[in-house]
C-alpha cells in the first residue's frame, strides 16, 4: 500500500517560507482526482485553490461550440486558482484533471490572507504566475505556428516533467481536446512517434521509450517554457534535458 500524499510533494508548498506553510498546514485538506474531474468551469468564483502532488490538470478554453483547447498545464510543481490571490476571483478557462492523482486543497481565503502579508510567500507566487504566463504565451505561438507532431511532442514532454514515470493513461481524443485539433491529427502523429520508438501507445497508456528524440522532435516551445521555469522556479526539479 503506497503512502499518502505530503503537503511537500508540491514544490511550491514545500518552496514556502516556514512560518507561511507552518499557518496554512492546518487547512490543507488531501483529496482524490480522478481523470477527466473538472475542478471549475469557465466563470465560477474560485472557493479553493488546489496543490496537485501527483496529478496533472490542464486549464482549457472552451468556445462557444464547445471546442477546446488547453493553454497551460499544472503539476507538483504550481498550483490551480491563481485568480484567487491576482485579485480576479473568477477566470475565463476550466480546470480538469488530465492525469488522475492527488491533490492538497485550500481554502482561497486562507491563500488571499497569506498573500497579503507582503512577504516571501507574495514574491514566490507572483514568479510562479509569471512562469505560468509564459507557458500560456508559448502554447498559444505553438498552436498557431507549429505542426501538430511537434505540438503533440511539446504536450508531452510538459507532460512528463510533472509526472514519476514515463508513462501517461490518455486516450487519443482526450489529447485531441487539449490540443484543440482533430482526433486523426493525433493518431498520424502517435503513430509517426510509434513507428520511429519514440513512444509505445496502446489503449490510452502512452509509455515514453526515448525522451531524448521527444525533445529533439519538438519544437523550440518546450525549450522556452523549460528555461523560464528553470529561471524563476529553481526549486522545481525537473528531469534531465538531452
Amino acid at each position: 500500500m503506497r503512502d499518502a500524499p505530503k503537503p511537500q510533494q508540491n514544490h511550491l508548498l514545500a518552496a514556502l517560507p516556514t512560518q507561511s506553510r507552518e499557518r496554512l498546514l492546518p487547512y490543507l485538506e488531501l483529496i482524490t482526482l480522478p481523470l477527466g474531474k473538472v475542478l471549475y468551469e469557465s466563470g465560477d468564483a474560485l472557493r479553493y485553490v488546489y496543490f496537485p502532488t501527483d496529478a496533472i490538470v490542464s486549464l482549457l478554453y472552451v468556445m462557444e461550440n464547445g471546442a477546446s483547447a488547453e493553454i497551460s498545464v499544472v503539476g507538483n510543481e504550481g498550483l490551480i486558482g491563481i485568480a484567487v490571490f491576482m485579485g480576479g476571483e473568477s477566470t475565463p478557462s476550466r480546470a480538469i484533471v488530465q492525469s488522475a492523482g492527488h491533490a492538497f486543497r485550500l481554502p482561497g481565503q486562507r491563500l488571499k490572507d497569506e498573500f497579503n502579508r507582503h512577504g516571501e510567500m507574495l514574491l514566490l507566487m507572483l514568479r510562479y504566475t509569471q512562469a505560468l504566463i509564459t507557458q500560456m504565451a508559448q502554447t498559444a505561438v505553438c498552436n498557431r505556428h507549429h505542426s501538430i507532431d511537434q505540438q503533440l511532442c511539446r504536450w508531452l514532454l510538459l507532460s512528463l516533467d510533472r509526472l514519476q514515470d514515463n508513462q501517461l493513461i490518455m486516450t487519443q481524443e482526450l489529447i485531441a481536446n487539449m490540443l484543440g485539433v482533430r482526433r486523426e491529427g493525433v493518431t498520424d502523429a502517435a503513430g509517426k512517434l510509434q513507428r520511429l520508438g519514440v513512444i509505445e501507445y496502446s489503449r490510452g497508456h502512452i509509455k515514453v521509450l526515448d525522451r531524448d528524440s521527444l525533445e529533439k522532435l519538438s519544437c523550440e516551445c518546450y525549450a522556452v517554457v523549460r528555461k523560464e521555469t528553470e529561471r524563476l522556479l529553481p526549486y522545481v526539479p525537473l528531469k534531465p534535458a538531452c
